[in-house]
C-alpha cells in the first residue's frame, strides 16, 4: 500500500469472512499492511448497505472511494477473477484531492526507467503460489534473480499489463529479455539452459 502514501488515503479492506478466517488469509499473503474489518457479524451488514451482497450470502468483489464528507466517489465492482484497475484508481484519487496531487506527482516513465534489466528478474507479489515455486527453483539452481514487487511498484505493474495483455499475472519473468507469463518450470529451463543444474 506505500503506493498510496501522499494521496491522503487511508486503505481498508472489509470482508464477510469472520476474522479467524481474515487472519489466516493475511498470514498466507505474508502480512498485509492496511486494517481488514470482519463484516461477519450481522453476516454482510456492510457488504448489503453498499449493495455488494449476493443472495448467495457472499460479496462481489468492490472498490468505494469515499472522499472526507463521506460521499461516495467511486465504485468499481468486477468479478472475482479480475484486477482493478489501480491506475483508474490512482487516478480518481488525484481528482479528488488535485492539490495533494500536485505535491506528490508520479512519473511512472521514470519509475519505468528504474526497472531492472538483464539476468533475472521476477515479477511477482507476496501472496503469489507461482512466486514461491519459482523462488525455489532459483534457489535449489543457485541462480541469482531480482525480484519487483508490483503491488508496491506502479511502474512494474504497468509494464507487466503491457507484457500480458492487461492483466496483472505472477510471476511475470523478464529474462535478459525473454518475457515469461506464469510459472512454468519446463518454459523457464528451456530459457535458462545450461545454467539450470537440477
Amino acid at each position: 500500500m506505500d503506493l498510496f502514501e501522499g494521496l491522503n488515503t487511508q486503505v481498508l479492506g472489509i470482508s464477510i469472512d469472520h476474522v479467524p478466517c481474515l487472519e489466516a488469509w493475511a498470514e498466507s499473503l505474508g502480512g498485509i499492511s492496511y486494517p481488514l474489518i470482519s463484516d461477519f457479524w450481522p453476516h454482510g451488514m456492510t457488504a448489503r448497505q453498499y449493495g455488494v451482497l449476493r443472495d448467495e450470502g457472499y460479496s462481489e468483489r468492490a472498490i468505494f472511494i469515499i472522499d472526507r464528507e463521506g460521499i461516495i466517489r467511486y465504485i468499481d465492482i468486477h468479478d472475482i477473477d479480475e484486477q482493478p484497475d489501480n491506475d483508474e484508481v490512482f487516478s480518481i484519487l488525484q481528482q479528488i484531492d488535485p492539490e495533494n496531487a500536485k505535491k506528490h506527482p508520479i512519473d511512472l516513465e521514470a519509475l519505468a526507467a528504474q526497472l531492472p534489466h538483464g539476468g533475472i528478474v521476477m515479477y511477482c507479489n507476496t501472496w503469489c503460489p507461482g512466486c514461491r515455486k519459482a523462488r525455489a527453483f532459483f534457489e535449489a539452481n543457485h541462480l541469482d534473480y531480482k525480484e519487483v514487487d508490483i503491488s508496491r511498484n506502479r511502474a512494474a505493474a504497468a509494464q507487466v499489463r503491457k507484457w500480458t495483455g492487461g492483466y496483472e499475472t505472477t510471476p511475470t519473468f523478464d529474462i535478459d529479455g525473454h518475457i515469461l507469463i506464469d510459472y512454468n518450470e519446463s518454459k523457464l529451463r528451456e530459457i535458462l539452459g545450461d545454467r539450470v543444474t537440477k
